[in-house]
């Protein structure tokens, strides 16, 4: 079956917003691009991407609108005060794939409602590889009528599922960046600890996988901890806002995350001591330094 062409706006160049839309195009869709900085974004006018000035000429005459923007309140600012929930077509459906807190998005949602417009809350898990390789994992809140109307574009990007109302694709993308986060740590620590004692750090990560300790932190984030090779793929600085913000929504519903809370702290001392701009598995190097392991 052939999927049907749309007029797509992405909204957000940068490591993962570039990548997606040339997917989007490369997948057939008509696609327009907008960036605050433009000068991000006109490197895709040679693929045949348009590329606006302003954000209102880029959603003008959209199908659907993709999101990929820093955080809620930069969403906030776009669609409200820089005019591009006014300049959209009514019916248009607005797909936010930036991480932001679940309340956020569910204010977003019925804001966009009441002008006549849809929304989806659709966070993505899998960096820019799973940007680049279209295997991005998307956790979809929103109406289950939105979610198939956005098939298209989640066709081209990766794997989505639909996991509940506005706010549900948020309330996921926390629990996701909890789990990694934690994760990360976990793999850290016990590499750390064995090189501590005596052990070869690289020959113990070789030798725990494949067991119940196996993961995909293991598998690249330890590799990078081994290679200490910590560029950024998502930053230190990123994972300490998603902490935070799964402690702020687990205030909001009365959760106790005391694990997170512990977390939190480490990735806040990490960033304290200049290391927020490291790659998020960069937390080892926090923990090499606690253990003068440097």
């Amino acid at each position: 079956m052939t999927t049907p062409s749309l007029r797509i706006a992405v909204l957000g160049i940068g490591m993962m917003g570039s990548p997606m839309a040339r997917r989007l195009q490369q997948a057939g869709h008509t696609v327009h691009a907008w960036n605050r900085t433009q000068s991000k974004a006109d490197p895709l006018a040679a693929l045949g991407i348009a590329v606006h000035a302003t954000v209102a000429e880029a959603v003008r005459q959209a199908d659907i609108v993709v999101s990929l923007l820093e955080n809620g309140p930069a969403v906030e600012h776009v669609l409200f005060h820089a005019g591009a929930a006014q300049a959209m077509r009514p019916g248009t459906l607005f797909i936010d794939m930036a991480s932001i807190q679940p309340r956020e998005a569910r204010d977003h949602a019925a804001r966009l409602g009441e002008m006549g417009l849809a929304h989806l809350d659709a966070p993505v898990s899998g960096g820019t590889v799973g940007a680049e390789n279209g295997t991005l994992a998307i956790m979809a809140g929103g109406r289950a009528e939105d979610f198939a109307r956005a098939q298209p574009v989640f066709a081209a990007l990766g794997r989505a599922t639909h996991v509940g109302p506005h706010g549900s694709g948020q309330l996921a993308k926390l629990a996701n960046q909890m789990i990694v986060g934690i994760t990360i740590g976990a793999v850290a620590e016990a590499l750390l600890f064995a090189a501590k004692g005596g052990a070869d750090m690289a020959k113990v990560r070789e030798a725990i996988q494949g067991g119940f300790a196996d993961s995909r932190i293991l598998q690249l984030h330890g590799q990078r901890m081994v290679d200490r090779d910590f560029a950024p793929k998502a930053r230190m600085g990123v994972q300490l806002k998603d902490m935070r913000n799964a402690l702020g929504t687990a205030k909001e519903i009365g959760f106790d995350a005391p694990v997170t809370t512990l977390f939190e702290t480490l990735y806040a001392e990490g960033v304290e001591h200049g290391l927020g701009e490291l790659d998020h598995s960069g937390l080892f190097v926090e923990l090499a330094s606690r253990n003068a392991m440097q």
